[in-house]
C-alpha cells in the first residue's frame, strides 16, 4: 500500500507541478482569444443569473438554481485553506496567479458549459442530462469516452466531493470544538441526506437558500477584516504584484524563492478551487430549463468570477495585510493556519466563525457534488439504480468523517487530473461550435 501511495503521490507531483497546469493555462487563453474575450460580458453575465427567464420548468433548475448548485460543488475549503496554503508555499505573489486563473478560467467555464447545453439529452418526463460524457455521446459519437470520463467523475464524486469533506468536517469540529469525529459523521451524512434523497431539485432549493448566504458572510468577514486592516491594504496589494513576477520570499517561512515555483502554486490552487477545465460544472449547467447555451453558458461562468476572481482574491488580501501587521503570528502557524491566524483579529468570535464557515461549505460541497457523481452514475447505468448511488454517498460520508484519506487525496489528484484531458480534448475538437 505504501509503495501504491508513494507511485500515486510522485506521479501527482510531475502532472500538477508543469503540464496540466501549462495545459489548463493555455486553454484557459485560447479560449479567451476565441470568444472574443467573453469575460468583458461579465456584468451581463451577473444580471442573468439573477433575472428570471420567465421560463418555469417543473422538473428542471432555474439558472440561479444551476448557479448556485455549481458554486456548492466548488466553495468551500479551497477558498479558505487553499488560498491559505499557496501563499505559504509561493509566497504573496501566488495570490496574482490565483486571480489570473480565476480571470482567465472563465473563459474556458464558458466554452464547456455551451456545449453541455447544446448536446444535452431531453428525458421521456422532460429532465435535461448534460456534460462532457453527453458532448463525447451525441457531439462526437464516442460514446465509450463518455462513459470513462462518467466513471471519473462518479470515483470523484465519491473522493473529494463526498469522503474527503466528511473528513474535513471531522477534523474542523475536532479540534474546534471537540466534537466526536463518529458523531460529527452521523450528524453530516444525516443533514446532507435529507437534501440528497429528495433529488435534483431538492439540491437546487437548498443550494439557493444556503449557499448565497454562507458567501455573503464570508465575504462580508473578510471585508471586514480589511476594514481593520486598512492601513496594510495598499502595501499588500503592491507586495502580492512585485513578487508576482519577482518572488523572494513566501510567509511563514516556506519557500517562494522562484517564479516557477510562486506561479505554480498560485495556479494550481485556482484551478483546484474553480475546476474550471476539468467539466463538472458543464453537468449542472444541461440542467438548466433555460434553451439557450450562450445564455447559460454566461451564467455558469459567473461561478468562476465569484469562486476564485472575489472570493479567492479577498482570502488573500486578508492574509496578506494580516502577515504585514502581525508578521510573528504568520510566521509562527503551519501552511494551512495562515487564514485561521488572521479571522483571530475579527473582533467577536473569530476562529469560531471560520470553523462554522469551513463546516458549512463542506456540507454544501458534499450536496452538490452528490449531484454530479448522480448525473455520472445515471450516465453509466443507463438511467437505472439510483437508490443504490444515493445510499451508498451517504454512507460513504460517514466513513470518511471517521477514517484517514491521504490515499483518498491522492487518488482524488489524479482523478481530477484525468477528467481534464476528455473534456479538454472535446472543447477543442468542438471550438467551432462554440460562439459568444
Amino acid at each position: 500500500m505504501r509503495t501504491i501511495y508513494s507511485s500515486i503521490q510522485s506521479l501527482n507531483q510531475f502532472l500538477w507541478s508543469g503540464p496540466l497546469l501549462f495545459l489548463l493555462m493555455g486553454t484557459h487563453l485560447y479560449f479567451t482569444i476565441k470568444l472574443h474575450f467573453p469575460q468583458k460580458n461579465i456584468l451581463k453575465a451577473i444580471r442573468l443569473s439573477i433575472t428570471p427567464s420567465g421560463k418555469k420548468d417543473a422538473k428542471n433548475l432555474s439558472v440561479f438554481a444551476t448557479l448556485s448548485t455549481t458554486l456548492a460543488a466548488t466553495l468551500g475549503t479551497g477558498n479558505i485553506i487553499g488560498v491559505s496554503t499557496a501563499v505559504a508555499l509561493g509566497g504573496p505573489g501566488a495570490v496574482f496567479w490565483c486571480w489570473i486563473t480565476g480571470i482567465l478560467g472563465m473563459a474556458t467555464s464558458y466554452a464547456e458549459c455551451f456545449l453541455s447545453v447544446r448536446f444535452r439529452s431531453r428525458l421521456s418526463d422532460g429532465t435535461y442530462q448534460g456534460g462532457p460524457m453527453y458532448v463525447w455521446e451525441n457531439a462526437l459519437h464516442r460514446p465509450s469516452i463518455g462513459k470513462f470520463y462518467g466513471l471519473l467523475t462518479l470515483l470523484a464524486a465519491f473522493g473529494v466531493g463526498c469522503t474527503t469533506q466528511a473528513n474535513s468536517i471531522t477534523q474542523t469540529t475536532s479540534l474546534s470544538f471537540g466534537l466526536n469525529p463518529h458523531i460529527a459523521g452521523i450528524l453530516a451524512a444525516f443533514l446532507a441526506g435529507l437534501v440528497i434523497v429528495g433529488g435534483i431539485k431538492s439540491i437546487g432549493n437548498v443550494c439557493m437558500k444556503i449557499v448565497p448566504a454562507l458567501a455573503v458572510l464570508y465575504t462580508a468577514s473578510c471585508i471586514l477584516l480589511l476594514i481593520i486592516n486598512r492601513e496594510a491594504i495598499l502595501p499588500a496589494i503592491q507586495l502580492i504584484l512585485s513578487h508576482a513576477l519577482a518572488p523572494r520570499a513566501a510567509i511563514g517561512g516556506a519557500a517562494g524563492s522562484s517564479l516557477m515555483l510562486t506561479a505554480r502554486y498560485g495556479i494550481a490552487r485556482g484551478l483546484f478551487t474553480n475546476e474550471a477545465g476539468i467539466g463538472t460544472a458543464a453537468i449542472t449547467a444541461a440542467a438548466s430549463e433555460t434553451a439557450s447555451p450562450s445564455e447559460q453558458a454566461y451564467v455558469s461562468m459567473t461561478a468562476v468570477f465569484w469562486d476564485t476572481v472575489v472570493m479567492c482574491l479577498l482570502s488573500g488580501l486578508v492574509i496578506v495585510t494580516n502577515a504585514l501587521l502581525h508578521p510573528f503570528s504568520a510566521i509562527s502557524v503551519n501552511e494551512a493556519g495562515l487564514t485561521d491566524a488572521a479571522f483571530s483579529y475579527l473582533p467577536v468570535f473569530g476562529n469560531a466563525f471560520l470553523s462554522l464557515c469551513l463546516v458549512a461549505f463542506a456540507i454544501t460541497t458534499l450536496i452538490g457534488w452528490s449531484y454530479l457523481g448522480e448525473q455520472a452514475y445515471l450516465f453509466v447505468a443507463k438511467n437505472k439504480g439510483i437508490s443504490l448511488y444515493k445510499i451508498t454517498y451517504i454512507v460513504m460520508i460517514y466513513i470518511g468523517a471517521v477514517l484517514p484519506l491521504h490515499l483518498v487525496w491522492e487518488c482524488t489528484d489524479l482523478i481530477n487530473a484525468l477528467m481534464i484531458l476528455p473534456n479538454i480534448t472535446a472543447l477543442f475538437l468542438l471550438k467551432d461550435h462554440l460562439r459568444s
